[in-house]
């Protein structure tokens, strides 16, 4: 990535805005509820994350990956010095001052994106799993609580990190047959051991003892949306409408993954847009707080 200033302020959130608006992310919606310094925030944080996780997934060398990665280590760096270069730093360099951003978890984004750069990531430990999802996911929930305007303190990190874990595992669930076609198992090593599976990608995905696989991890997911939950009482949760539109939509997606079944050969299950649309509109007015 190029290393070049933007003309001004303006010019550094059009490209943030813009980058979410390509990614089509179904947390486009929960943004835009935000009021306006809010979601130039959202946007700014979301355009990092999706940066990073471009250089990880994008084709070519491990060593160029590597090293896309380690430009945005020196512009992090750079954004908390106050002097950023990449455009999107120049966005998040407003949002780090004004929100009070925690700088380890973009250090610890970037680690879960070297890690996905080194991969493919293929039957990891549980520990490595969890280690993985903390930095992919938990760490884009810290780093979006305080723009929401969430207090400081264990509820919130409890919630973020959690619910972390929780879309991160449905998402698992959703992408086993995709990962596999990309060389990818991040299913992890104990329960394929459990289940009589094979521990390669490229055999997983007819393997008799995959369904098995599939319900534990469904298990651990809605554990983890219980957690989200329980943390959830002791927030306002007004203030996480946007985190929990997406939380929301993925409990959709585990509620209908477990209500047919776990057999191979079933499609990814997907949301109509009217579908979403319902979920968003039952969480802004009369959220699900109870599991």
């Amino acid at each position: 990535m190029a290393a070049v200033l933007p003309t001004s302020l303006e010019d550094a959130r059009r490209h943030a805005y813009k980058t979410v608006q390509r990614s089509r992310t179904s947390f486009g919606p929960g943004m835009r509820i935000l009021s306006k310094a809010r979601r130039e925030g959202m946007y700014a944080v979301y355009a990092f994350c999706r940066e990073v996780d471009d250089i990880a997934d994008e084709g070519g060398a491990v060593e160029e990956k590597c090293e896309g990665l380690s430009g945005w280590r020196r512009e992090i760096d750079r954004v908390f010095a106050g002097k950023p270069q990449y455009p999107t730093g120049v966005a998040l360099l407003e949002a780090v001052r004004q929100f009070d951003l925690p700088k380890e978890e973009f250090i610890l984004m970037i680690e879960g994106m070297e890690m996905d750069a080194k991969g493919p990531v293929v039957a990891p430990s549980l520990d490595a799993l969890f280690a993985y999802t903390r930095r992919v996911a938990g760490a884009a929930g810290q780093l979006s609580m305080p723009v929401f305007g969430a207090p400081k303190g264990a509820a919130s990190d409890d919630f973020a990190i959690a619910l972390g874990d929780a879309l991160q595992f449905t998402n698992i669930l959703r992408d086993i047959e995709q990962d596999a076609g990309e060389g990818r198992l991040y299913l992890p090593r104990e329960l394929l051991q459990k289940h009589g599976c094979p521990l390669a990608p490229e055999n997983i995905v007819d393997a008799p003892g995959l369904p098995g696989v599939r319900a534990d991890m469904a298990a651990i997911a809605r554990e983890k949306f219980a957690c989200a939950r329980e943390a959830l009482k002791s927030l306002d949760w007004r203030v996480l409408r946007p985190a929990l539109l997406m939380m929301g939509v993925y409990e959709r997606y585990l509620d209908k993954m477990m209500a047919r079944g776990w057999d191979n050969g079933q499609p990814r299950v997907t949301l109509s847009k009217a579908e979403k649309a319902l979920i968003a509109l039952r969480w802004l007015i009369a959220p699900k707080l109870e599991g």
